[in-house]
């Protein structure tokens, strides 16, 4: 039996009018050039699949003998028209003598104390019943950091951080708004919802009480019936308290 012909199917009568959508330009990274002339050029025959791209080494150039002993620096002719060192002075040469300074040393010494600053003591402090002496500065026991102009003032990167949190929190407060507008939502005011949570605080103190003036023995169906309600009130009660302390911001749908 012979294949059906494509170009007689019944579904080459039905008009096509459906187009394919231009697919956008695959984006190409501009140093994609760079990159591929530096993986050729460091790139070593090692790396590449397939036989090595190296040259074969000749027969000739074996291991010989003494070719890994090291070897002298080459020598070097000695020249005797070199400059000398100065000669060594004669027994006969004296040194110069009787050059004398006008500078009194003694004064210009207890002038340069009277005039200087007394140098402070290094801050030390003791451990040990012996005597044992340590650097205050860097023991963490003298105030240094505190002292500081700049002490407790919240750096300037933590600052912009926070400037920035705060800026998408409120994008993202207005985008909500915006969604919620579109769907019919209203959002709790503070004093809304102070006054919900209060008012069910209320009708939790008022079941509570209700329930308390139970009788102790429950001892008939319409009792139990009555308790077992009580409870569920009290329960539903503390959920919707729970859920409406937890959550701060609460929104609500339009009737």
């Amino acid at each position: 039996m012979d294949p059906p012909c494509t170009s007689e199917s019944i579904y080459n009568l039905i008009p096509n009018d459906s187009k394919e959508p231009p697919q956008p330009p695959r984006y190409t990274s501009v140093f994609r050039p760079a990159v591929k002339d530096d993986m050729k050029k460091f790139k070593t025959a090692m790396k590449t699949m397939g036989p090595a791209k190296v040259d074969v080494p000749s027969p000739k150039d074996f291991l010989k003998k003494h070719s890994k002993e090291k070897t002298l620096p080459p020598k070097k002719k000695f020249n005797r028209c070199v400059p000398k060192k100065p000669p060594v002075p004669l027994r006969t040469d004296h040194p110069v003598m009787g050059i004398q300074s006008g500078k009194n040393f003694i004064n210009t010494n207890v002038a340069d104390v009277i005039m200087g600053v007394a140098k402070k003591p290094k801050p030390i402090y003791v451990d040990k019943r012996t005597g044992d002496k340590h650097d205050l500065e860097t023991s963490g026991l003298f105030p240094k950091y505190i002292n500081k102009k700049d002490y407790g003032v919240t750096p300037e990167y933590i600052c912009k951080r926070n400037e920035d949190v705060k800026k998408a929190q409120e994008e993202y407060d207005n985008y909500v708004q915006e969604n919620l507008k579109k769907a019919a939502m209203k959002r709790l005011s503070d004093e809304e919802r102070e006054a919900v949570l209060q008012g069910l605080k209320k009708n939790w103190e008022l079941v509570h009480k209700e329930f308390q003036s139970l009788s102790v023995f429950i001892d008939s169906i319409p009792k139990k019936i009555r308790k077992q309600k009580l409870e569920e009130e009290m329960k539903q009660l503390e959920h919707d308290i729970s859920v409406i302390e937890k959550h701060k911001i609460i929104y609500i749908a339009n009737k």
